[in-house]
């Protein structure tokens, strides 16, 4: 299969990986949420420790995470992201994978055209109130009122 192109996410991995801490200044992520993500069987795989018992994350973890908040803003559940990640961590289900992707993009969509709809009401209140305020401003400019 081909590569799959995910969000990245720009920072300097060292040769043992990068702190918990660094993942979560490069991500915005707080480190919480980082450990929330592994517990909760999100991350493709869990974070590696050193010898010391600290995570350590390289590329691949910060393109997975990259590819976690990319789902997460785009409102994708809890329970689909670990589905996603559950998957892929199986050969051969990408078929499976996309039935979840084509099933959010319809979420997507659906809340997308909800938002635009929000906006163009948004948008006439914002004439209407200009249109008054101009209206207000040529009166109080008149000198024959």
């Amino acid at each position: 299969m081909a590569a799959v192109i995910l969000p990245t996410i720009d920072a300097e991995v060292p040769a043992g990986g990068l702190s918990i801490g660094a993942v979560s200044e490069a991500t915005g992520l707080s480190i919480d949420t980082l450990r929330y993500y592994e517990k909760a069987g999100l991350l493709l795989d869990p974070a590696p420790r050193d010898p010391g018992g600290r995570r350590r994350y390289g590329h691949d973890d910060l393109d997975w995470i990259a590819g976690l908040i990319m789902l997460r803003e785009t409102g994708m559940s809890i329970a689909d992201v670990r589905r996603m990640a559950e998957l892929s961590r199986v050969p051969d289900t990408e078929a499976e994978r996309l039935v979840v992707l084509e099933a959010h993009r319809e979420r997507v969509l659906a809340e997308l055209e909800h938002t635009r709809a929000h906006l163009t009401a948004l948008e006439k209140k914002i004439s209407a109130y200009t249109a008054v305020i101009a209206l207000t401003a040529d009166h109080d400019d008149d000198p024959a009122s």
